[in-house]
Parts: C-alpha cells; sequence; structure tokens
C-alpha cells in the first residue's frame, strides 16, 4: 500500500513524482513558510463586536478634493474677471454719461458788393483766388499729431478724429448730399440721441439756432446752380481734447471752396467761386468711439456770395458768376420773442474774390 500522501493507484506511469513534481516550482520551501508573519484572531477576538473579523477599509470620500475645489474657485474667478472688465473699460471712471444737448447752430450768408466774377477756366479762377494753395477734397482735412489722454487711449483719440473727418468729408464733399439727395451718408455717423433733432432739420428746417439743415451740411439749391468741378478746394485743422473723465472732443474749423455755374448749363458755361467756412464743435463718449457716432454741440457757419434776404436754413443758394445780392437785409428779428435766434449777415470781402 502506498503512503497516506500518494495516490490509491500509486503513481502515474511516466512521472516519477507525480503531481507533485510538476507543481514543484511553485510549492512554497520550508524557510519561506517559517519567515512568514501569519496573524490568526482568537475565536474570542473573532466573536467580539468591537473586533471585525475582516479589517475594514477607510470608507471612500464622495464628492471633490479640496484641490477640485480651489481649481473650480480660480476658474469662476477668471471668468468674473474678464466679464466684469468686458462690461466696464479700464479707462471707465464714475463719471455719468449724459444724453447729448441738442445742437446749437448760426449760419451766416456773405453778401457781395458788386457782381460775381466768373470765368469759363476754373482752374483759373482758383490760381487767382485765396483758395490757389488749399489741397483738393479729403487731403484738405489731414488728421493732426495725437496721443492718449489722461482717460483716453491712443486708439480712442484717433477714433474720435477719424469719425469728425469721415462726418467732415460725407457733410461737405460727398456730391450726391451737396444737392442734397442724400443724407444717409451724413445721418449715419450722428449720435442716435440727435437724430430726432437731425430729422427735424432737414424735413421742417428753421432760423431758430436748432433746426437749420445747413448748419448739419452743405446743402446747395440743386435746382439752381451745379458743381462745375466736383475737385473742391479745401483747408483747415482738426483737434482732439479731454473734457473730463467721459467725453473726448474734436474742433473742427475748414474752408472750403466750391466751383458752381448754372443748373443744366454745358461746359461753355461761366463758373464761380463759392466759400463755406465750418466751425464745428464734436463730443464723443464711449458709445460714440465704438459705434462710430458723434455728437454735434456747435456749428458756425459763413458762407457766400449769398443774397441775405435769402432762406439760408433749409439750402444755400449761391450768386453765381455776373449776379448781384438782391436787395434787402436778414429776415426781423424780434426781440421779445423768446426761443428764436438773431438773424445775421455779412459782407462777403473784396479780397475773398478771385481776381478776373
Amino acid at each position: 500500500m502506498g503512503g497516506p500522501g500518494d495516490p490509491p493507484e500509486g503513481n502515474p506511469e511516466g512521472f516519477p513524482g507525480g503531481a507533485e513534481d510538476e507543481y514543484r516550482s511553485v510549492v512554497f520551501d520550508e524557510s519561506f513558510v517559517r519567515a512568514a508573519r501569519l496573524q490568526e484572531y482568537s475565536a474570542h477576538e473573532r466573536m467580539a463586536e468591537h473586533t471585525p473579523a475582516v479589517r475594514r477599509r477607510p470608507p471612500l470620500r464622495r464628492g471633490l478634493s479640496r484641490q477640485a475645489l480651489l481649481l473650480v474657485f480660480l476658474i469662476a474667478l477668471a471668468f468674473g474677471t474678464a466679464i466684469y472688465m468686458g462690461i466696464r473699460h479700464p479707462y471707465q471712471t464714475a463719471t455719468a454719461q449724459r444724453p447729448p444737448e441738442p445742437a446749437r447752430m448760426t449760419v451766416v450768408p456773405l453778401a457781395p458788393r458788386g457782381k460775381v466774377p466768373g470765368a469759363v477756366d476754373t482752374e483759373y479762377l482758383y490760381a487767382h483766388s485765396p483758395a490757389a494753395e488749399f489741397r483738393v477734397g479729403a487731403a484738405g482735412m489731414p488728421l493732426p499729431p495725437y496721443r492718449r489722454t489722461a482717460h483716453f487711449s491712443e486708439s480712442q483719440v484717433l477714433a474720435a478724429l477719424t469719425t469728425a473727418k469721415d462726418y467732415l468729408v460725407q457733410s461737405s464733399l460727398h456730391p450726391e448730399v451737396l444737392t442734397g439727395g442724400q443724407l444717409r451718408p451724413v445721418r449715419a455717423l450722428v449720435d442716435s440721441d440727435q437724430l430726432d433733432q437731425f430729422d427735424q432739420s432737414v424735413s421742417r428746417p428753421a432760423a431758430d439756432g436748432r433746426h437749420a439743415a445747413t448748419g448739419w451740411l452743405v446743402r446747395l439749391d440743386a435746382s439752381r446752380v451745379e458743381l462745375a468741378d466736383r475737385r473742391v478746394r479745401v483747408q483747415g485743422t482738426l483737434q482732439a481734447t479731454e473734457t473730463d473723465s467721459a467725453t473726448l472732443e474734436v474742433t473742427a474749423d475748414h474752408t472750403l471752396v466750391y466751383a458752381l455755374k448754372p443748373a443744366g448749363a454745358d461746359d461753355r458755361a461761366r463758373t464761380s467761386l463759392f466759400t463755406v467756412r465750418r466751425a464745428l464743435h464734436f463730443r464723443f463718449d464711449r458709445d460714440d468711439l465704438r459705434l462710430h457716432q458723434l455728437q454735434l454741440a456747435d456749428a458756425y457757419i459763413q458762407a457766400g456770395p449769398l443774397s441775405c434776404a435769402e432762406d439760408s436754413a433749409n439750402r444755400l443758394r449761391p450768386l453765381l458768376a455776373g449776379q448781384t445780392a438782391k436787395p434787402g437785409g436778414p429776415a426781423d428779428t424780434n426781440p421779445y420773442a423768446t426761443g428764436g435766434a438773431t438773424s445775421l449777415c455779412g459782407t462777403l470781402a473784396a479780397g475773398a474774390q478771385p481776381k478776373v
């Protein structure tokens, strides 16, 4: 009979040690077993309530870790700061933005003492006039040197000057605007709070110091005159200043000279020069700078040759070559009437006319 550890029928043939030899490489030797540390709880320990038979692992913490909470807080803080900086400009102050006041405007017609000089050759007229050295078109409205102010960046000052120049170009050089056929190029640049005043000025003009269409733009009577040369001569200046922490102001002072002839006349008709001086005062808040718009504060206009007896609030009716001013002075002024404007008229100096 085999030993207690042998199988009943002996070891299989061909295997000296049987299965024991097959797993010999994975059986721990005696020195390994003796060196192993075994911990066996007693029956009393296993039965005690305070000592469980199996050690429990510490419970898992549910929710976000401290590091994750800190990361979420930092992201929220950065997001909130970005929104705050987007709403409030870094140069923004606590000064409240006031709605723009209605624009004030004065239009002074200049009447000639005698006949208006003229010539067939437009270049000859310009060469023999004070406008001989004037530049053509927008080139006569160069931007001045500019820099940042206490509360406005350099780019904002540039935006104010550029918008003012665009307004001057559209309101005094655009051919369709000059003849009264187009208003949109000028209207698009006006602050939305002044659009009602602008619309009333062009639809129901009045010489009341507030609603003269010719205070907003150069508007010629297309039924009487037309441009003999679209190359208008221009000379003037632009200047930007900061009035307070919320407002930029631009002052524009330009003299424009137009070559005109009778409406519908051919190229053989004599032309004459018509001079308009525009001293405009613009205001800009931060919304205007962002939207490429402006507020017209003051407009002082001198234009001639004109007749003082003509209405200059709606359209300018220039006197052409060979014509003289109609008799009569400006409209009557009633000192007892409040809210109106004094009618003004001047005499066009002889030196302002071309020498022909």
